[in-house]
C-alpha cells in the first residue's frame, strides 16, 4: 500500500464528502480509492469511514485520524513549497479564522484580488468571534485583537482600529443624548426591597459579551487623565460582532464599536455617535500563526497580502 497516497485520498474524501469526488479531483480511478481506504483501514484496525449508497460519514475514530492527516499532509505541502518557492505556483489550501465584522466587511470584499494573484490556493475562511485553538482545530493562522496573552505564536501587526460610540436616532429621539458617561451607569434604588421604587437604568447598553467566558465586556471612556468603565444596563447583549452592529442599528441601546463598521451609517444618519469628546484606546489587530508554520510560502503569501488589505483601516497609519 502506498501508505502517502492513502492519506491524501482519505483527507479528500472526508473534505470532499465522497468516493467518487475525491477520486475525480485526485484523477484515480474510483476503484483505486476504494481499495486505498480498504487497506489503510485494514492496516490501522479501525473504521474510518461509514459508506453506504448515498453518503459518506467518517466514524468518530476517522475524525481524530482526519485531524492529524490533515495536518501531515499540509506540512508535506509546505515542504514542497519551500522547495520550489515560486509564488506564481502557489497551490493548495489555507485555514483562516477571523471575526464577523473583519470578515464581512473588510476580508471578504478584498477576495476577488487574493483569487487574481493566487487562483490555486484556496482560503476556508471561518467566521466567528469565538476563539480558536490553532493546533486542535487545525487553523493556519487566526486574525486577533487586543493584547498578546499567547507568547508561542509568530504575531504581525496589521492595524490600530478605532473604537467609537454610537446609538440609532430612534433610540437618542425617546431616550435623549447622554453628556457625560456616567450618564450610562445603570441607577441603584435608594430603597430596593421597597414596592414603590422602580429600577430605571440611566440609559439602554447594546452589549458583548465574551464567546469564551460569557462575561459581558464594559464600555471605556479617557478623557483628559481619567478612566471610566460603564457596565451599565446591558437590555440586549450578544456574542457576535456583526450581530452586535445591527443591535444599534435596530436601536436596542448605547453601545462601542470600531469606527471602520459603521462608518457607512453614520453618513446615511442611521447611527450617531455620542460622547465624541471621550476616546477609548485603540484596538491592536495581530495576525497568529505557530512558529512551525514560519516557513510556508502560501502563509507568508497571505500574510503580505491581509497586510497590505488592514493598511487603510489603520488609524495610526493615517
Amino acid at each position: 500500500m502506498d501508505n502517502l497516497l492513502a492519506l491524501r485520498v482519505f483527507v479528500r474524501i472526508v473534505e470532499s464528502g465522497g468516493f467518487a469526488k475525491a477520486a475525480d479531483a485526485m484523477n484515480l480511478p474510483r476503484a483505486t480509492a476504494t481499495k486505498l481506504i480498504q487497506e489503510l483501514e485494514k492496516h490501522l484496525r479501525i473504521k474510518l469511514l461509514h459508506r453506504t449508497t448515498r453518503q459518506v460519514s467518517v466514524t468518530p475514530e476517522g475524525a481524530a485520524y482526519y485531524e492529524r492527516a490533515a495536518r501531515l499532509i499540509a506540512e508535506l505541502e509546505e515542504m514542497d513549497e519551500a522547495v520550489s518557492n515560486s509564488r506564481a505556483q502557489l497551490r493548495g489550501r489555507i485555514r483562516v479564522d477571523v471575526g464577523s465584522v473583519l470578515a464581512n466587511q473588510i476580508i471578504i470584499p478584498a477576495l476577488p484580488d487574493f483569487r487574481a494573484r493566487y487562483p490555486e490556493l484556496q482560503i476556508d475562511l471561518g467566521v466567528s468571534d469565538r476563539p480558536v485553538n490553532l493546533i486542535g482545530e487545525g487553523v493556519d493562522c487566526v486574525i486577533r485583537g487586543g493584547d498578546l496573552a499567547d507568547t508561542s505564536m509568530i504575531a504581525r501587526h496589521l492595524a490600530d482600529l478605532d473604537w467609537i460610540t454610537v446609538a440609532s436616532p430612534v433610540y437618542l429621539n425617546a431616550r435623549g443624548k447622554p453628556q457625560h458617561p456616567d450618564a450610562l451607569q445603570a441607577i441603584t434604588p435608594a430603597n430596593p426591597t421597597s414596592p414603590a421604587i422602580t429600577h430605571l437604568p440611566g440609559h439602554a447598553i447594546a452589549g458583548y459579551f465574551s464567546s469564551l467566558s460569557g462575561r459581558a465586556f464594559p464600555l471605556e471612556f479617557h478623557k483628559d487623565g481619567e478612566r471610566i468603565l460603564v457596565h451599565g444596563d446591558a437590555v440586549v447583549a450578544v456574542n457576535e460582532s456583526t450581530a452586535h452592529l445591527n443591535t444599534l442599528l435596530a436601536g436596542v441601546g448605547i453601545g462601542q464599536t470600531f469606527r471602520f463598521a459603521v462608518e457607512p451609517w453614520l453618513r446615511t444618519g442611521q447611527l450617531q455617535q455620542v460622547l465624541p469628546d471621550w476616546t477609548r484606546p485603540h484596538h491592536p489587530l495581530h495576525l497568529l500563526y505557530p512558529m512551525n508554520r514560519h516557513r510556508s510560502a502560501k502563509l507568508l503569501a497571505f500574510a503580505d497580502w491581509i497586510q497590505d488589505v488592514f493598511a487603510p483601516f489603520n488609524c495610526r497609519g493615517r
